[in-house]
């Protein structure tokens, strides 16, 4: 059994009192709403509010435009909807997914990217990017690529981190990074292997992550794996309590650690694989947003994870948007943005005395 028939108890937190959660998910919530609007009304090509709305009405309830509309119709309902609705999945997926890993290597300065999945997909990306492998699979070529790069890399970390005893933090955290370093080698390889300059500047673009391919028909499987993977971490929260005060405290209150960590590596694999392969890397967003987030409402993962996914979207939508408009018409990949502010957020945390990451 993962849980025990009496109540794990929460991993205990120094520091400040705790927000409430309903009020602030709400509050999130809202400003969630807030922001996607903010996404698809702002951009280098300028469409007033009021036409934004319109076509945004026209495009939900599949009315009429006319015909002086189709060009912005296209930017709003095409191309920054999608971007900006993907931008809040991937948001939310890195989120959980970096609360989930925090808590099954017990490591504060774990992200979903510290077992080496994303640095596997980069080879799979850059195979279509700059060699063009995979050619025959059309627009869905980089995606599919990335994400069974993804899953082999994910395969390779298993069976290596693997032991007679289970998957242990350290294992997982040593063969992780050691296997990431051997993927960048890999890519690199192929970088500067690259025939032409501008490849080898779209293989950079998605190495730092950017949603400036996202489409509609992405949106539909990051968003149904990101919502079952938080579905399932909802469901093992308690455990993950548990496992976060020690394995030998969690065995004892009824939770296998070698089995939830492995069942945590599975799920945080899936999800990570599937939003790397829709969004490139994208760093510092599964490090930091659980730092803060149990620096406003506790260590319950119950009231993390209740959380998290939220302020992980409203990050992503903003971060995207200053990548857009900071040097207008150009881009700057998304992953900029988020290490501009992830960098000082993180040196003011560790500042910050009253709160120890992780709750411990």
């Amino acid at each position: 059994m993962l849980r025990s028939p009496t109540r794990i108890p929460a991993p205990p937190r120094s520091g400040a009192s705790r927000l409430p959660v309903v009020p602030l998910v709400l509050g999130l919530g809202l400003f969630l709403l807030v922001s996607l609007l903010c996404g698809v009304g702002l951009g280098a090509a300028g469409i007033g509010w009021g036409d934004v709305f319109r076509l945004l009405g026209a495009g939900l309830t599949g009315g009429t435009i006319d015909a002086r509309d189709v060009s912005a119709y296209t930017i709003v309902w095409e191309i920054r909807l999608p971007r900006v609705v993907l931008g809040a999945v991937v948001g939310a997926g890195l989120a959980a997914v970096g609360v989930a890993v925090q808590a099954m290597v017990r490591n504060a300065l774990a992200d979903p990217f510290v077992l080496g999945i994303s640095s596997g997909a980069a080879v799979g990306a850059n195979a279509v990017i700059l060699l063009g492998a995979f050619a025959g699979l059309g627009v869905w070529a980089l995606s599919l690529s990335a994400f069974g790069s993804a899953l082999a890399a994910t395969a390779l970390v298993y069976a290596v981190a693997r032991s007679p005893h289970g998957l242990s933090p350290l294992r997982l955290i040593l063969t992780g990074t050691a296997l990431a370093y051997g993927f960048e080698a890999v890519t690199t390889v192929m970088v500067f292997g690259a025939a032409r300059g501008e490849a080898a500047r779209s293989a950079m673009m998605w190495l730092l992550g950017s949603l400036g391919g996202a489409t509609w028909a992405q949106v539909p499987i990051a968003g149904v794996t990101v919502a079952a993977g938080w579905a399932w971490l909802r469901r093992r929260a308690e455990a993950l309590n548990a496992l976060a005060m020690g394995d030998e405290t969690a065995a004892t209150l009824g939770v296998q650690p070698a089995r939830l960590r492995r069942e945590l590596f599975l799920v945080t694999a899936a999800v990570t694989g599937t939003v790397v392969a829709v969004s490139g890397a994208i760093g510092f967003v599964g490090l930091m947003v659980p730092h803060v987030v149990r620096m406003l409402v506790g260590a319950d993962h119950r009231r993390v994870l209740a959380v998290a996914p939220l302020a992980g979207a409203v990050l992503l939508v903003w971060a995207d948007l200053l990548s857009r408009l900071l040097l207008a018409p150009a881009e700057l990949p998304v992953g900029v943005i988020t290490a501009v502010v992830g960098v000082p957020a993180f040196l003011l945390l560790m500042r910050r005395g009253g709160y120890a990451f992780g709750g411990r």
